[in-house]
């Protein structure tokens, strides 16, 4: 499994989970237990669900901050899900360039959401990288 693989199956398990604020243990098993796994994946993974879950609040309440004019429940939920994931990166994983974040989930949106989402999702992660570089 590629990076860019395990970031997909987070995402999936992240979007999964706004719906019902749980982590769905099954799910995220048969991803780990997946025969092309390599083990920093599955870290990778694992850091990111579960600190997605942990640092929910304080994640959500950056979005709020740099989504100008858009209520944050409004979000859809997959560009929320992208937001969620790259906000998780660039605040918590120093090993993962801000830009490769960014660029990661731009692909994830445009490959699951809707024509203009990608445009919004960057303006958001831009405002994110700006906030997060001042601290």
């Amino acid at each position: 499994m590629s990076r860019r693989s395990a970031r997909m199956s987070a995402y999936q398990l992240i979007f999964g989970y706004l719906f019902s604020k749980e982590i769905d243990e099954k799910s995220m098993s048969q991803i780990l237990e997946s025969e092309d796994i390599k083990p920093a994946d599955s870290d990778y993974i694992r850091a990111v669900v579960y600190g997605v879950r942990d640092n929910y609040s304080q994640l959500m309440e950056i979005i709020a901050d740099n989504s100008k004019n858009f209520k944050v429940d409004r979000i859809f939920r997959p560009d929320l899900a992208a937001l969620l994931l790259a906000c998780f990166e660039m605040k918590y994983m120093d090993d993962i360039p801000p830009a490769v974040s960014i660029n990661e989930v731009i692909e994830l949106v445009k490959a699951f959401s809707t024509e203009n989402s990608s445009k919004f999702v960057n303006g958001v992660l831009k405002g994110v990288y700006n906030t997060l570089k001042e601290v």
